[in-house]
């Protein structure tokens, strides 16, 4: 199995990143070809260690790396990587990685 984690940025304005989020970007982004599941966290984040908390973490599970590199080369990933620029202004970090259970 391979992961993409999405760590977004304290926006500036919570209920318009959520609103935007949930109504719109989920709905492009669950259209990404080989996604088995779309997991976001439930509630606030509590910082453990280190910086700032992401303000919302959204993990996306595919087969592999090649199936992650396969979406995001697809039109639905570039819509998906394009659609950011909508409502993330904050930005985020995106990473990709294989998993393994231990």
């Amino acid at each position: 199995m391979a992961q993409v984690l999405v760590l977004y940025n304290q926006p500036s304005d919570p209920a318009a990143f959520d609103k935007y989020y949930f109504d719109t970007h989920i709905h492009i982004a669950k259209r990404l070809p080989g996604l088995r599941s779309y997991k976001v966290n439930s509630g606030g984040l509590t910082k453990i260690a280190g910086g700032e908390a992401p303000y919302l973490v959204a993990e996306l599970e595919f087969d592999s790396m090649a199936a992650i590199q396969s979406a995001l080369m697809s039109s639905e990933g570039q819509a998906t990587a394009g659609d950011l620029a909508n409502f993330s202004q904050a930005g985020a970090t995106v990473l990709a990685f294989e998993t393994r259970s231990l």
